[in-house]
């Protein structure tokens, strides 16, 4: 199996709730401050690790996750919030939500916490996404570029192969060939062919963000990952400014980027 943390649920919805108590919640309260009774959206909120530092810092919270399984996890993680109404789950294709049926409130925040690289038509979504936010709101995004050493997820495979960097940027029928080489399970190869379709740089991601009509108003490049000190004890490390100003290589060097954007103008 791959790295462990992946399979024990438990231990993983708690380096997520550490990691955005730490670093995710403090980067966007820089910006807007987060109050208790703000309403704050998650899409793609796994087993609900991250939406669980914005319920305890007191904000009204909806995980949206495609995965039954999942959302079921999050379920059992949330009760407490759920029970309260503090928080909601659903399980259903973002893409698939209506308004104002499904979401009455409008959200002074949305989470896309590494989801937004394993989304098809990324421009569709930010589109989209700008119906869910109150006037003002913000959108928050955390994701690897693609080219950075582990951006195509491999760790989810087991072996060797799960630490292997850079080889995800092979060509797509060799990337097979070697998943099957090394006998990855069909999911698991399904799902790493899925990312390799859906993978974005930094720069591609900048301008979908120009196109759909947003404003970056605050951003941070990391050479280590901040979820890295909690999967692997490392210390995070921001990108250095030289590199991460040179566009295209400094997404084989950065680990993570984070951003907060706004609605600026109409879309182009």
């Amino acid at each position: 199996m791959g790295l462990e943390f992946h399979q024990e649920k438990p231990r993983y919805f708690k380096m997520q709730h550490d990691n955005a108590a730490a670093y995710v919640l403090p980067f966007i309260h820089e910006i807007t401050p987060l109050k208790p009774g703000m309403n704050v959206l998650e899409i793609g909120c796994a087993e609900g690790g991250v939406l669980s530092a914005f319920l305890a810092a007191g904000c009204q919270g909806t995980g949206v996750e495609l995965s039954p399984t999942r959302a079921a996890n999050a379920k059992q993680f949330l009760a407490e919030y759920l029970e309260t109404g503090q928080a909601r789950i659903e399980s259903k294709n973002i893409y698939d939500a209506q308004i104002p049926a499904d979401f009455p409130e409008p959200f002074d925040v949305i989470v896309l916490k590494d989801v937004i690289e394993h989304i098809h038509d990324q421009e569709r979504l930010l589109r989209r996404m700008q119906d869910f936010l109150k006037p003002g709101g913000h959108i928050f995004f955390g994701f690897p570029p693609w080219q950075m050493p582990y951006g195509g997820h491999q760790q989810i495979g087991k072996g060797k192969l799960a630490k292997l960097p850079y080889y995800h940027l092979l060509p797509r029928p060799v990337y097979r060939g070697v998943l099957k080489l090394f006998q990855q399970s069909e999911g698991t190869i399904n799902e790493l062919m899925e990312i390799q379709e859906t993978r974005i740089s930094l720069e591609r991601f900048e301008r979908i963000l120009r196109t759909t009509g947003y404003a970056t108003v605050r951003k941070q490049l990391y050479l280590v990952n901040p979820i890295y000190k909690y999967k692997f004890g490392l210390k995070p490390r921001k990108q250095n400014k030289v590199v991460g100003a040179i566009p295209w290589l400094r997404n084989f060097v950065t680990t993570c980027g984070f951003y907060l954007v706004t609605p600026s103008q109409s879309p182009t």
